[in-house]
């Protein structure tokens, strides 16, 4: 029987005892279910099997064979827990015994991958006989796409991500919006953006709950409305409508509604009312993250009268009453609750706290505890280190994955939202996330799995459930380039040194965000990425766009490279010096690099991605460019 080294599968079960022998699936056999409300399942796992160049038949009584070759069956008085299975492979065939629909699709995603396994290996569908007993740690387990700065997937791109991360048991999404939804009479904020209509939204909320997965909205109501604020029709319901500056751009903008301003809450009731209907889910993300403006501007008077927690609660309460009338419960990330301590027993009990924090070493311990004495609903949400790096960062992605598994399960969270993020104009390729995603599935399934797991295991569980890829090669590769940055010593938090050097070129040097970067470590991590570029090899892989895929490493390399040449001289020039007083022949060639750069991501981005946000991803590549050709 596998085991967990051999990468087959993921998320790893909970019990697998094997047994003695081999079950070879004969095609022209039959999958039996024991129920109707089965049938659906069992006709997708069979389609499944024929693009294998297996053949079976559902049947829904025993008029078939006396040993069907995979038989299920639904017991809602089972001892099994909810979402869980039991799966036995013997020399009878495939028994599955679950108490509910999804711990069905659940059962029949290991079997799928048990019996790739097989063909991997051997050829042939000959199963190795075992036992397991399975179900998840967390009742919810989401990954969430942030779509609004910049990156705004096409429909194949965003079903082909869906349907590996079912396969994975995710079982809710979400597409973090501030402005990339049509809503009608505001078509100034997201006219350019390539924005997500009402169509798009029922498609793909379809597309999801075909593969058993909730469609969760995500509106921001409160922070990060710097998109909506920007215009002058909107600027006046700001908390700082002269602007304030902030991490997600590079001009002073105004960021948050001013909670006291009725119009500001008509707005965001206008938002919620259009595009709720789009989505079976009666779960409401209002983000209500980084309120950092507070208090500084229209609501200053207020804050100083009354608290700055009071104020944000209380309109966290006017934002819970309104969407309680629409039947709706809201998730709140958590970060301003957790300042407050003393107004959490006035939070409402049906409201999801999401315990976010990114970087390892997280204190998901205590702020997990500390939700879990409250008794309020919370998720833990760690994120994919992909943004502000360009090539993911993995060893600072496993640690935080691992400690928001292990200390949310500890405390009792009731769910699990990996978020992937666009920060400074989502320079990674798409894939760069991949890493990520396949890590946070399995250990949110299953965080004791994260015991077990060293870099072979990752390449191979990377290799198949992202790439297609039996070989182990694209998973090891991808590893080696989420690990390419550390080589230069240099550390930095929430982001890789080499990307800083790009997004803070207009900035002294060394940067506030970079600890210790010096012209030999960048240099040896230059040499790493050229030998890592050579090194790419998609050809174990069977995605139809292996090539992209290979692409957009290659184009990782070269860019990250060129970040090392342009953080090796500034590391060389006197401290503090701008780009533009670099000598002119590093100067011409650093700035022909970025141009060639700019280029290859437009044209790999219009492959995968809508066209929307293109200009503004490529202006964080222009800028230090246009920095280096006009000098001091």
């Amino acid at each position: 029987m596998w085991t967990i080294a051999d990468g087959v599968l993921w998320p790893w079960p909970r019990r697998v005892v094997p047994l003695a022998g081999e079950r070879m699936l004969r095609s022209g056999g039959v999958v039996w279910i024991g129920d109707e409300r089965l049938a659906d399942l069992a006709l997708d796992f069979v389609d499944e099997l024929r693009s294998r160049g297996l053949h079976l038949r559902v049947c829904a009584a025993r008029s078939g064979p006396l040993e069907p070759e995979v038989s299920l069956v639904l017991d809602e008085s089972s001892h099994l827990r909810p979402q869980g299975y039991a799966l036995v492979v013997d020399g009878e065939g495939a028994r599955i015994e679950c108490r509910d629909l999804d711990g069905a699709r659940h059962a029949l995603a290991t079997l799928l991958q048990w019996i790739d396994g097989a063909l991997e290996l051997s050829g042939a569908p000959r199963l190795p006989c075992a036992a397991v007993e399975d179900w998840p740690s967390f009742v919810e387990r989401g990954a969430m796409l942030d779509v609004s700065r910049t990156r705004i997937p096409l429909d194949e791109t965003l079903f082909d991500c869906a349907r590996r991360m079912a396969g994975m048991k995710t079982n809710r999404w979400q597409l973090y919006f501030e402005h990339v939804f049509a809503y009608a009479g505001h078509e100034e904020v997201w006219r350019d953006s390539s924005a997500y209509d009402g169509d798009d939204i029922l498609r793909l909320d379809a597309h999801l709950r075909a593969l058993g997965v909730e469609l969760v909205p995500n509106q921001q109501s409160f922070g990060h409305m710097h998109r909506w604020l920007i215009h002058e029709r909107y600027r006046e319901l700001a908390e700082v409508p002269e602007g304030v500056e902030h991490a997600f751009s590079i001009h002073k903008e105004p960021f948050a509604l001013c909670p006291s301003d009725p119009r500001a809450l008509e707005l965001v009731e206008d938002l919620w009312d259009q595009l709720v209907p789009h989505f079976r889910s009666r779960t409401l993300n209002i983000g209500g993250d980084e309120t950092f403006d507070l208090g500084l501007g229209r609501s200053k008077a207020e804050v100083e009268r009354r608290g700055v927690g009071r104020v944000y609660l209380d309109h966290v309460l006017r934002l819970h009453e309104r969407a309680s009338a629409r039947g709706l419960s809201l998730q709140l990330w958590g970060d301003i609750v957790v300042q407050h301590p003393e107004l959490v027993a006035e939070l409402p009990r049906d409201l999801v706290l999401m315990e976010w924090g990114y970087d390892a070493g997280h204190p998901f311990a205590d702020h997990a505890r500390r939700f879990a004495e409250t008794g309020i609903p919370f998720h833990v949400c760690p994120g994919t280190s992909s943004w502000q790096s360009i090539s993911g960062r993995a060893t600072n992605a496993l640690l935080n994955l691992k400690e928001a598994a292990l200390q949310g399960e500890r405390a009792g969270a009731r769910g699990w939202l990996a978020t992937d993020w666009g920060d400074r104009g989502h320079l990674q390729p798409r894939s760069a996330s991949w890493f990520g995603f396949v890590a946070a599935a399995g250990l949110a399934w299953n965080p004791d799995s994260a015991r077990d797991l060293d870099d072979r295991l990752w390449a191979r569980v990377l290799s198949r459930r992202a790439y297609d890829d039996a070989s182990g090669r694209s998973g090891a590769l991808q590893l080696a380039l989420a690990r390419a940055h550390e080589a230069c010593g240099a550390t930095s938090t929430n982001g890789s040194p080499l990307f800083f050097t790009l997004a803070f070129a207009d900035k002294e040097w060394p940067h506030a965000r970079v600890k210790d970067p010096s012209r030999t470590g960048f240099m040896a991590t230059r040499d790493r990425l050229l030998e890592l570029r050579r090194a790419i090899d998609m050809s174990g892989s069977r995605r139809s766009d292996a090539g992209r895929i290979a692409d957009e490493w290659r184009f990782t390399c070269d860019l990250l490279a060129t970040c090392c040449e342009l953080g090796a001289a500034r590391c060389s020039a006197p401290a503090g010096n701008p780009i533009g007083a670099l000598p002119s022949s590093l100067r011409k060639h650093l700035a022909e690099l970025l141009r060639e750069h700019e280029s290859e991501h437009r044209r790999l981005w219009l492959q995968a991605e809508r066209p929307g946000g293109l200009d503004e991803s490529c202006g964080w590549i222009a800028r230090p460019r246009t920095l280096l050709e006009a000098g001091a």
